[in-house]
């Protein structure tokens, strides 16, 4: 084996070690977009389930003013989304 293929042989690896070089850097970016767009939705989820917390202590004031047993409807609807699961199911 002469000094010709094992240039070619080290280009070879060389030029391999490169090219996964750059994927990974690729991967590296992707995973970095990958956690920022994670922590963005993090904070999103937080402002809504602020939010709605907000609504639903809003609802169930204007609720217990009004006479309303929220701890019923909410009995009730679960109850109907429990039956509407369940013809979905059995179709």
């Amino acid at each position: 084996m002469g000094l010709g293929s094992t240039a070619k042989k080290i280009q070879k690896v060389a030029d391999i070690a490169e090219d996964l070089y750059k994927k990974v850097n690729e991967l590296k970016t992707q995973l970095e977009d990958l956690r920022s767009t994670v922590d963005e939705t993090n904070t999103r989820v937080d402002g809504m389930e602020r939010e709605l917390a907000e609504q639903r202590a809003l609802i169930e004031a204007l609720a217990e003013e009004r006479g309303v047993d929220t701890e019923a409807v909410v009995a009730e609807v679960a109850a109907d989304t429990d039956s509407d699961t369940a013809e979905a199911v059995s179709e």
